[in-house]
């Protein structure tokens, strides 16, 4: 049985979409782009700051679903130049331990949502 996580402090889903489903122990999220969820406004300051937006996106519905950055257990980025790889990592790696962090691949995509620079997933456990 499936159940869908919900949290205010994320923003909403624009689409036929949840931000994060729970099935048994395993959590899937959604995509998290940098939209303020206070102001539904883009955040794209700076690589930096968008990656910062969308990490405590995602670390908004881990919390809604009573988890951590530590039970993540696999993460998939997504960026639309990979010149900017280094400066996503080190905002990134900031959120994890690295000697226990997720498997992840990263991929440089023609088009995001709403033109960001970085969307963000992930498979976590309890």
């Amino acid at each position: 049985m499936k159940k869908i996580i919900f949290t205010e402090k994320a923003p909403a889903p624009i689409g036929p979409y949840n931000q994060a489903v729970l099935v048994g122990n395993t959590l899937y999220t959604s995509g998290q782009i940098a939209i303020n969820p206070v102001t539904n406004e883009l955040v794209l300051d700076t690589i930096e700051e968008e990656t910062k937006v969308v990490m405590e996106n995602l670390k908004a519905v881990l919390e809604a679903a009573e988890m951590t950055f530590e039970n993540v257990i696999k993460v998939s980025i997504f960026i639309s130049d990979m010149g900017n790889f280094a400066k996503i990592n080190a905002v990134y790696g900031s959120y994890f331990n690295e000697a226990t962090a997720p498997a992840r691949e990263t991929v440089q995509v023609a088009c995001l949502p709403k033109n960001v620079n970085v969307e963000i997933s992930a498979i976590a456990i309890k």
